[in-house]
């Protein structure tokens, strides 16, 4: 699975790409289609509120997540989180047509 990601307004520093990295790759074990997998960082206008967004691509659907936390971390937990309860879904969905 490929893991795109992209800071807006800031640099990413090794460990939080990391952590994201180990976060997002369990994504490809509900589902082998998922893939590219884009996780977008970005400062909000306040210092403590940060964002992020993944947006999962899946046969046939697009699926994004969008979530605001006052660290990385724990919006990139949160959205993983969701994005896990989407895919499955999806998945169910898709093979029970």
């Amino acid at each position: 699975m490929e893991i795109r990601v992209k800071s807006l307004k800031f640099d990413a520093d090794e460990k939080l790409l990391a952590y994201v990295d180990k976060k997002v790759s369990k994504l490809s074990k509900f589902f082998d289609g998922v893939d590219p997998v884009d996780v977008t960082l970005s400062l909000l206008h306040e210092p403590d509120n940060k964002n992020v967004s993944i947006q999962a691509h899946i046969p046939g659907e697009d699926l994004i997540i969008e979530r605001n936390a006052k660290t990385f971390e724990e919006a990139v937990t949160e959205a993983v989180d969701l994005m896990k309860e989407r895919i499955i879904r999806a998945k169910e969905k898709k093979f029970d047509k």
